[in-house]
């Protein structure tokens, strides 16, 4: 499966598998270790975990037994959204790399620009001691590619301005309806790759009555014509599974959407209302 390989440029000239397999709350031990296990052998070469989700340990167990080439694999972690300091930032990436145990990391993320128990908290200046510390850590080689999540217009720009090395990707909540069009753009704009995380709204998206009419026309799931329109739209879709069949099912994705629908797509409004969404973004 082709959608599986075919990648993305990062700033840098790394390139990112274009589809990577979502582990936001699949918990650690045997549930994540056979969720990456049976996708990898599915073969996605591009796994999403993060220090927070308490799993890493567990994706990294399933990369080092997979027997595939550590460089096919392209994994991505990210720093604590509560972590707001330089030597908190590098502490942090150590205990990660003791986790993984898989070397070295493709991309590592700052999280979010705020501690998760207090979005919207103003910690421009944390954020910017905490670039300071994810330049180093992409000078020592042990993260291919930095980056940022969850990260707002402002955000960005704080960063931007005292930047040595741009963030090369944003990881933003993203799906049919919730695009985020001014962040994805400011980030587009300076040669940030867009990652979509939760792109089918946690599955909350899935009944929505146009997105379904749609994917009858194309004779595809609801799911499928969801990751599609992200790739459509130039951005990283995260999808995340632990079902077999799902995790087949989310990599069935060698079709296109015509101008016309993607155009229809790109104007619905929020196609899960219910869902949560970080009050800072729109």
């Amino acid at each position: 499966m082709s959608v599986l390989t075919d990648t993305f440029n990062l700033a840098n000239g790394t390139q990112i598998p274009q589809v990577g397999f979502g582990t936001w709350q699949i918990p650690g031990g045997d549930t994540a270790y056979n969720a990456v296990a049976n996708a990898l052998k599915t073969g996605y070469r591009h796994i999403d975990t993060a220090k927070a989700y308490a799993n890493e340990s567990s994706v990294g167990k399933a990369i080092r037994d997979s027997g595939i080439d550590r460089k096919e694999i392209f994994v991505t972690t990210k720093l604590p959204a509560e972590v707001k300091t330089y030597q908190g930032a590098l502490d942090a990436f150590a205990t990660t790399m003791k986790n993984l145990d898989v070397g070295y990391v493709d991309l590592y993320l700052v999280h979010a620009p705020w501690p998760w128990a207090e979005i919207g908290k103003d910690c421009d200046q944390g954020n910017r001691d905490v670039w300071r510390a994810m330049e180093k850590i992409y000078a020592s080689g042990k993260a291919k590619a930095i980056g940022v999540s969850n990260f707002d217009v402002h955000d960005l720009q704080n960063v931007l301005n005292h930047a040595e090395v741009t963030p090369m990707v944003d990881q933003i909540q993203y799906y049919v309806g919730f695009t985020e069009p001014k962040i994805t753009k400011f980030a587009q704009d300076h040669n940030m790759l867009v990652e979509a995380y939760s792109p089918l709204a946690t599955g909350d998206m899935l009944e929505n009555a146009d997105v379904k009419e749609m994917a009858n026309k194309y004779h595809v799931s609801p799911a499928q014509l969801a990751l599609r329109f992200v790739l459509e739209n130039g951005v990283l879709p995260l999808p995340k599974a632990t079902s077999q069949a799902h995790i087949e099912a989310n990599a069935q994705l060698d079709f296109s959407i015509n101008a016309a629908d993607m155009a229809k797509l790109n104007a619905l409004a929020d196609t899960a209302t219910d869902h949560g969404h970080n009050a800072t973004q729109g």
